[in-house]
C-alpha cells in the first residue's frame, strides 16, 4: 500500500564510471594495481572528459591532488578509482573535483573533470582501475573483460556479501 515497511533493495553492483573499454587489472601496467596490492577490480580506457560515481554511495575520499577517489556503496562495499596511473605526480593540474567528501553521489553523477589535452600533452597513461578496497568482505566477479562499456549501464564488479 504505502511501501513502508518494504525492505529497500540494494544494487550488488559497480557500473562503469567511464564510456569506454574494460579491461583486467592485469593489462594494468602499474604493479601496484596488476599486482591486486590494493584489492581486485577492472580498469578503463576511454576518451572522454569525465569521470563518474559507479554506484549510489557516498564520497568518503577525493585525493588533494583529485587523481583519486573513494566511495562507500550503500551495500558496504569501498571502491577506489583512480584516474590514470601516476597522476598523482601532477599535484592536481588537469583534474577537477566536481563533488565534495561526504556527499551522497548516485550512479553516473560526474566526480572528477579531465583536462584531456593538458594530459595528453604531458603523456599522461590514463588507464583507470577501479579497485574495491574491502573486497575481503565480499565475493567478487568481475564482467565485461575487453567489452564496451557505458557509463551507469555496464556493470562490471559484483559485489556479493
Amino acid at each position: 500500500m504505502f511501501n513502508l515497511f518494504k525492505k529497500k533493495v540494494i544494487d550488488n553492483q559497480c557500473y562503469a564510471p567511464v564510456n569506454g573499454e574494460c579491461i583486467s587489472l592485469d593489462d594494468v601496467a602499474d604493479q601496484v594495481f596488476s599486482s591486486r596490492m590494493m584489492g581486485d577490480g577492472v580498469a578503463f580506457r576511454f576518451n572522454e572528459d569525465v569521470v563518474c560515481a559507479p554506484c549510489d554511495g557516498e564520497i568518503i575520499m577525493i585525493a588533494n591532488t583529485n587523481h583519486a577517489f573513494g566511495l562507500k556503496a550503500e551495500n558496504g562495499a569501498e571502491i577506489l578509482v583512480h584516474i590514470g596511473l601516476d597522476t598523482v605526480n601532477l599535484n592536481g593540474k588537469g583534474l577537477k573535483a566536481l563533488v565534495t567528501q561526504n556527499q551522497r553521489v548516485k550512479k553516473g553523477t560526474p566526480v572528477i573533470q579531465l583536462d584531456r589535452p593538458y594530459l595528453e600533452a604531458e603523456n599522461v597513461d590514463l588507464t583507470t582501475p577501479m579497485i574495491i578496497t574491502n573486497g575481503n568482505d565480499f565475493t567478487l566477479t568481475t564482467q565485461h573483460i575487453n567489452d564496451k562499456v557505458r557509463i551507469g549501464e555496464t556493470a562490471v564488479i559484483t559485489c556479493q556479501k
